[in-house]
């Protein structure tokens, strides 16, 4: 009888030490974005863009209600719902998901929760509902709650027709992720890359999600014969941007792609690639931001050597 009470006390410490711990861990997680401000950029009527830690966000907003492209992190959700306030008194009834890295789904959860319609590419869903493995940072994603999944999947494009838009979303594969979707919002000529386009940053190729650089510079090829000199164009990551911004980063892969194939061909180690630092005249401006130049050779590396 005293050793069942004994277990018991034991059993409720080390509960609420564990409650304390979950409570604790989310403090800190909260308190890393209590700073953290959301930015709305008009793209044009009726199509804004949404600035603050994680992925860039898209918004369609109308009569019809409102239209989201990503949705950043769970502790910003509130935030962004105030800003999405700020445009419009509709509610969000779909959310569309570029890729499954949690810093453009975080969010969904959620906004799962407040009855929003979460749609993305059949890979996304596969991604997210398993625990997903990070190479280039060594980190293991849990599968994510069954809140936070895609409802609607698709494997090739999916349109939707509202607020006078026909918002086209166009599967990519092979690019930044295996699940990448870049979305066109025709009438306003607007589009969403997602992570495909890093603006004025280095990107990161997930190629523990089979992504490649290869099929990035593919993808970007593909935008710009559909893009125009008017479009405003939202990076999944960095200032809004246009078409000739969107040239230069193309410039800028299918150089170092050429530099890093090249020293790989005259049978030069990682290390010693990285020594050579080959793109040092690129670092000082893509090179500040997300992925640091050193990193961002080890990926290269990664995906040509793959």
């Amino acid at each position: 009888m005293i050793m069942k009470k004994i277990y018991k006390l034991i059993f409720l410490a080390t509960t609420l030490f564990c409650i304390a711990g979950i409570s604790n861990l989310q403090a800190v997680d909260g308190d890393k974005y209590k700073d953290v401000e959301i930015r709305t950029i008009k793209v044009c009527d009726g199509i804004y863009m949404l600035m603050g830690k994680g992925g860039n966000i898209g918004v369609s907003a109308g009569e019809d209600g409102v239209f989201l492209v990503d949705d950043q992190f769970a502790p910003l959700t509130e935030k962004i719902k105030t800003a999405i306030a700020g445009i419009s008194d509709q509610p969000v009834r779909f959310l569309l998901n570029t890729h499954w890295h949690y810093d453009h789904t975080g969010g969904n959860e959620n906004l799962g929760k407040d009855g929003v319609l979460i749609v993305a590419h059949d890979n996304v869903y596969k991604r997210m509902s398993k625990d997903s493995f990070i190479k280039a940072f060594n980190t293991t994603i849990p599968a994510s709650p069954k809140a936070a999944l895609p409802v609607i999947t698709f494997n090739d494009t999916v349109t939707f027709r509202l607020n006078g838009e026909e918002i086209q979303v166009i599967y990519q594969h092979n690019a930044h992720t295996d699940g990448d979707s870049i979305v066109y919002f025709k009438e306003a000529n607007v589009m969403h890359t997602g992570d495909i386009w890093f603006n004025g940053w280095y990107p990161f190729i997930d190629t523990s999600s089979e992504g490649s650089l290869d099929g990035v510079i593919r993808t970007v090829k593909h935008i710009l014969t559909l893009v125009d000199g008017q479009t405003k164009i939202i990076p999944g990551h960095g200032e809004l941007g246009d078409k000739k911004a969107l040239q230069g980063y193309l410039e800028m892969l299918t150089t170092v792609r050429s530099r890093m194939l090249k020293l790989i061909d005259e049978g030069k180690t990682l290390e010693e690639i990285v020594a050579l630092k080959p793109n040092a005249d690129y670092d000082s401006t893509w090179g500040l931001a997300f992925l640091k130049p050193e990193q961002f050779i080890r990926i290269l590396h990664d995906t040509l050597t793959r």
